[in-house]
């Protein structure tokens, strides 16, 4: 469509106001009937083949396929994922492409989750991660490598982006129930109940949704761990709600509201060994997490442009008591985000353009001696969506102004050449950054470490943490066949880390500091084949070789190798089966116990299997196993306390009305 000039004349205006945000502009693109459409990549609408990016998506037949109990568990199988545990506490982290969980943005329906100053820790994002319902989940699209030329800061190694299910005319309600229990060791038995309902509360009005979903697991012991006493998985009990409310003002206009509430109660025992002569070998840790969230937003689809207005508020109330701390302690951290975004069509360009301001405030009464720090960031950002003949082309950058750090620019380039239909051909290069958390960068912020016996100051003459990649891939989807290859190349520069314990050198007080370089690079394969109408398989293999530039040492649990086979079996029409396989290759770990030195871990390999019975078209039954094999750890891994949760089995039941 081509834009009228008055109207062009208008669009600066909005744009740096930052009145509106994106819908989602559809393009002028051929969808197949088993084609999925992405927005992550550019915050617009494209097929998973013809998006510029390394893209996959979990879809909600996907979900309905496994048992997890938390994005980072949907999203194991995933190429060029890797979900690393932080035992000893039981959580996890995203790591895209060797990278950690520090630098995986996490969206919900496209909108910042934060909360992981609250933790003042290496925790990664676990946080956020138990705070989404699973059963609230239409998609997950995971973006491969950084796209900070849209989303700024965090997005230095992909981006998570989870898409809600949305409240429809018609009324919809489900219910489930899963059950989940460890064969081996003792406890860890889990339930997991949920229900949805959403429809029209007034016809062409007004339409509502309402997730509510409860999770609670008992603490597991291991025969694995060194120390009996201690937590292999922490006891947990966690309530999501989310609701929503879509007001439909005219065709082209409507309103929404949503709320979130998340509260989750984490309680361990974990292995301290070795540890400060003065600190418990099972030292008792307590958290208890309330998590508050809202958000307005217009959407507008206008003759020459589409537009969404947008306002995000964000509160997490913690109260942190462990042995090693000394006491309890209470933390708040409260986000504040408006954005804007126009899309429209200039000539044969498809013009993306935004602007966000963000303020982050924490609040700790026990770690910052001022008793509060806060930060607040802005953007402005642009992207170009051309072609010529087959050759499309993305353009992007975005321009960040932190109060602390200035200015960081982000710029973007991409290209996607169509050999066929069903053949292209894509490659890029970009320049990201992440700036330094609040922790890292507040000079009266202290958090434990050495097992309580130091701390960690933060440091107020951090750089942000830089880096550029380049990808080059192929990719063909047909009707019964498909597979991808992608190369990429990450160089990245300042990283951040506290200062370390070595020989002779075992101070109290440390801080952070821009010490490291580093380079991660590999090649991921992806394919899927209908060997017959009713069998399917799917595989990924994911290769990384990574290096510690300053010591030219492997970066830690980061697997030289990773790889997945799933296989479908729609045995009758009733009865389905998924048999998943993994395998993780070796990688080196930091181990406490052995002066943490970084030690080699060998691989290893689970399989997972899941029955699913359709009993009536609303009625389905589901039975499987996770880790069949039992697998174990080496000694390496169970040492740094990385245990690996033994053959598993559950059941669960939903009911569609």
């Amino acid at each position: 469509m081509q834009l009228q000039p008055g109207v062009f004349r208008l669009n600066p205006i909005l744009l740096s106001l930052g009145l509106f945000a994106l819908p989602g502009l559809a393009q002028a693109e051929a969808v197949k009937a088993n084609e999925t459409m992405v927005v992550t990549a550019t915050q617009t609408q494209h097929t998973e083949l013809s998006a510029p990016a390394s893209v996959s998506v979990v879809t909600r037949a996907d979900l309905d396929k496994m048992n997890a109990n938390n994005v980072g568990e949907a999203l194991k199988h995933v190429p060029g994922v890797n979900i690393i545990g932080t035992n000893p506490t039981g959580r996890s982290e995203i790591k895209i492409r060797g990278m950690g969980g520090d630098y995986t943005l996490l969206l919900i329906n496209g909108k910042r989750v934060n909360a992981r100053e609250t933790l003042g820790s290496s925790f990664g994002n676990d946080f956020d991660l138990s705070s989404i319902p699973m059963a609230a989940i239409e998609r997950i699209e995971v973006i491969r490598g950084p796209v900070s030329s849209l989303y700024g800061a965090d997005a230095l190694g992909g981006v998570v982006n989870v898409i809600l299910r949305q409240a429809k005319e018609q009324t919809e309600a489900a219910f489930g129930y899963t059950h989940t229990m460890p064969t081996k060791g003792d406890g860890g038995d889990a339930n997991r109940g949920n229900a949805f309902v959403s429809g029209a509360l007034i016809d062409n009005k007004l339409l509502g949704s309402l997730v509510v979903e409860g999770y609670q697991r008992d603490r597991w012991h291991s025969d694995q761990s060194n120390n009996k006493d201690a937590d292999a998985l922490e006891k947990r009990e966690v309530v999501n709600m989310l609701s929503s409310l879509k007001w439909l003002v005219a065709d082209n206009q409507d309103v929404e509201f949503d709320l979130g509430y998340n509260q989750n109660d984490m309680d361990s025992y974990f292995n301290n060994v070795p540890r400060a002569p003065t600190a418990p070998a099972t030292p008792h840790n307590v958290q208890k997490l309330d998590r508050l969230s809202l958000g307005l937003t217009h959407n507008g689809r206008w003759e020459h442009f589409d537009s969404r207005a947008r306002y995000y508020f964000e509160q997490t109330d913690l109260m942190d008591d462990s042995q090693l701390n000394g006491g309890a302690a209470d933390v708040t951290q409260t986000n504040h985000t408006v954005d804007g975004q126009l899309s429209g069509y200039l000539g044969d360009h498809l013009l993306t353009s935004g602007a966000e301001f963000r303020k982050t405030e924490l609040e700790h009464s026990r770690s910052i001696t001022s008793g509060s720090v806060d930060a607040s960031q802005s953007a402005l950002y642009l992207q170009d969506e051309f072609s010529l003949g087959d050759l499309a082309l993305t353009l992007s950058s975005r321009l960040d102004h932190h109060e602390t750090y200035g200015n960081e620019f982000s710029p973007r380039a991409y290209a996607l050449y169509k050999l066929s239909d069903e053949w292209v051909i894509k490659g890029g290069a970009g320049k990201a950054f992440k700036a330094p958390t609040l922790a890292q960068s507040s000079e009266g912020f202290a958090t434990t470490a050495c097992r309580g016996a130091c701390k960690v100051i933060g440091n107020p003459d951090l750089k942000p943490e830089t880096a550029v990649s380049y990808e080059l891939g192929t990719a063909y989807e047909a009707d019964r066949f498909g597979a991808g290859l992608t190369g990429f190349h990450n160089d990245i520069e300042d990283l951040i880390q506290s200062d370390q314990w070595g020989p002779g050198y075992r101070p109290t007080v440390m801080t952070y500091l821009n010490v490291k370089k580093a380079r991660v690079k590999g090649l991921e394969l992806t394919g899927w084949v209908d060997v017959m109408d009713d069998l399917k398989l799917t595989g990924n293999w994911t290769m990384l070789d990574s290096e510690d530039k300053s010591t030219g040492d492997d970066l830690a649990k980061t697997p030289d190798h990773t790889g997945n086979l799933s296989l479908d079996w729609q045995a009758t029409e009733i009865v389905s089966t998924n048999l998943a396989w993994q395998y993780v290759g070796s990688q080196f770990i930091k181990v406490p116990m052995h002066n943490s030195q970084a030690l080699k871990s060998d691989s290893y390999q689970t399989l997972d299997v899941n029955t699913k019975w359709k009993v009536t078209p609303e009625l389905d039954f589901k039975l499987g196993i996770t880790n069949l094999t039992n697998t174990k750890r080496d000694q390496v891994a169970t040492d740094a306390d990385f245990i690996l949760e033994g053959r598993t089995v559950y059941a669960g039941v939903d009911y569609k009305l």
